[in-house]
């Protein structure tokens, strides 16, 4: 290809510590020579994508390689309140020291995060403002982050109504739309054999933890058996099914040129600390799809 060939618009779906996986299909994409010009981005995809626009994707990379699951939990600041688990706040602060803030109309690509209004059951589409204020309103995992507010409306998580956003792009003058889905079909192989379940076996993931310790709290968990989900790990579980199904509905009704995809059960939706296995796979994937 000609470097007009290699202009792409690049959708970065939702789907939690899967998403690590976008920093290695953009390494790979940078790598041989292709031009990403727009992102459109949903959830995880909406932060990998916002750091790359900002050009701090290598400081990003380096900071969530190192971190450890004691780590996350010290970022999860804990509101007990109706709305959701976590505020959110330590998460978006930490990643503004690291990479810094910046407007979105003033990026060198254009980028779009996608929020839900469910309220009047739309999706939002976050294009302007302040970068982080975009990603913490698209990142609003139902039950466990609270809402965000953003001019004045509570935003949740962009999977709700659209986990892969091809539609911002649609406008675009590019060669190639390639979108990532973070939510196919669950691999069999992987839940018997694979690496996910000795990961499991060897430490209860950090969702897992979480989730018991809000059961207890409620009164639910003092007597929880062994290898039974509890109350959080069922609604991640179940978010991840629906928009594995919303997921496969928008890419069948608006097909991009390149999909490339990851089977939902690759790793749990807070296994940041296996940020070099989930970046490598996804150099890996992209390399089999495009090379």
């Amino acid at each position: 290809m000609d470097t007009t060939e290699k202009t792409v618009s690049l959708i970065l779906g939702s789907g939690g510590a899967r998403g690590l996986a976008h920093v290695g299909i953009i390494q790979w994409l940078e790598r041989n020579g292709y031009d990403i010009q727009s992102i459109s981005g949903c959830s995880m995809g909406a932060l990998v994508g916002g750091v790359y626009a900002a050009g701090k994707l290598d400081i990003f990379t380096e900071w969530v390689r190192a971190i450890t699951r004691t780590d996350m939990l010290k970022l999860l600041d804990i509101s007990f309140g109706a709305s959701g688990m976590v505020k959110g706040e330590k998460i978006i602060n930490t990643l503004k020291e690291l990479v810094g803030d910046q407007l979105i109309e003033e990026l060198p690509m254009t980028y779009t995060a996608v929020a839900s209004d469910i309220v009047n059951e739309k999706e939002v589409w976050l294009n302007d403002g302040p970068l982080f204020d975009a990603i913490r309103a698209s990142i609003s995992l139902p039950f466990f982050f609270t809402p965000a507010s953003y001019n004045g409306v509570e935003l949740l998580d962009g999977g709700i109504l659209n986990p892969v956003p091809i539609a911002p792009t649609f406008s675009d003058n590019t060669a190639i739309k390639l979108a990532v889905n973070l939510g196919g079909p669950v691999d069999k192989q992987l839940a018997t054999t694979g690496h996910a379940e000795t990961h499991v076996e060897a430490e209860p993931d950090l969702m897992d933890r979480i989730s018991r310790f809000v059961d207890t709290i409620q009164g639910a968990g003092d007597d929880l058996a062994d290898g039974k989900l509890g109350m959080l790990e069922i609604a991640d579980q179940s978010f991840d099914a629906m928009q594995g199904a919303i997921a496969r509905s928008k890419l069948a009704a608006y097909p991009p040129d390149v999909i490339i995809e990851f089977p939902r059960n690759l790793c749990g939706t807070l296994e940041f600390d296996r940020a070099e296995e989930m970046i490598e796979i996804g150099y890996n994937q992209a390399a089999v799809i495009l090379g």
